[in-house]
């Protein structure tokens, strides 16, 4: 008995075929990555290199970032609570249609409010947040366009993390501390979570960490 996907066939007890095949059949669905912290956490980064990774492995991949989709996609919307809200409604939305079409959406934006994120999770399903978590005094030295130093200085009113609160993740898939581990490293940790939740097929043992 068995069972074939992708050419490949699965044999065993009932049990272990099905839970092969439910691990096989839903790594082939898409699913959204979604990367939240504070500005300069270095979620962008991140983002980039597991779509890199993903890419690899053979996954349509597309990356939605919070800066370039405040430009193209949210134009004239302000920071106020609802207009930061409605942005994130807006990249959900998007992260929504490729997930459904068996891509891999990988959002990173600051998204720095708990419900509007967790009411994205709800109307994606396939949803694995991971937070990046930074402390306020490494994002300010990481900032190389000079946006916490105008905030402080009273010049950039609402920003995030300085006149504006950022509400960690109650319970997400993932926590980064990019303070404690390289970006490497902190790959390493996504992929594992996400083989862990059976959106990405293991690699074998040979192979099990990504390419240097």
């Amino acid at each position: 008995n068995g069972k074939t996907v992708d050419g490949i066939r699965v044999t065993g007890s009932p049990d272990s075929v099905k839970s092969a095949w439910e691990t096989m059949t839903r790594s082939q669905k898409g699913f959204t990555v979604w990367f939240t912290g504070l500005p300069s956490a270095g979620k962008t980064t991140l983002a980039q290199l597991l779509a890199d990774e993903l890419t690899k492995r053979g996954h349509e991949v597309e990356v939605l970032d919070g800066d370039a989709l405040r430009r193209q996609l949210s134009r004239g919307l302000g920071f106020t609570k609802q207009d930061r809200d409605e942005n994130i409604r807006r990249v959900g939305f998007v992260c929504r249609l490729l997930t459904r079409h068996g891509t891999v959406a990988i959002a990173a934006a600051i998204s720095p409010y708990r419900a509007v994120r967790d009411e994205v999770r709800a109307g994606i399903g396939n949803f694995v947040e991971v937070y990046v978590q930074t402390s306020l005094q490494t994002c300010i030295q990481r900032d190389v366009k000079g946006l916490y130093k105008k905030a402080l200085a009273g010049e950039i009113k609402g920003f995030t993390g300085v006149d504006d609160p950022y509400e960690p993740p109650a319970n997400p898939e993932l926590t980064i501390e990019t303070e404690r581990e390289e970006p490497k490293e902190s790959l390493f940790r996504i992929l594992r979570r996400l083989e862990e939740l059976g959106y990405v097929r293991p690699l074998t043992e040979t192979s099990s960490t990504p390419e240097e």
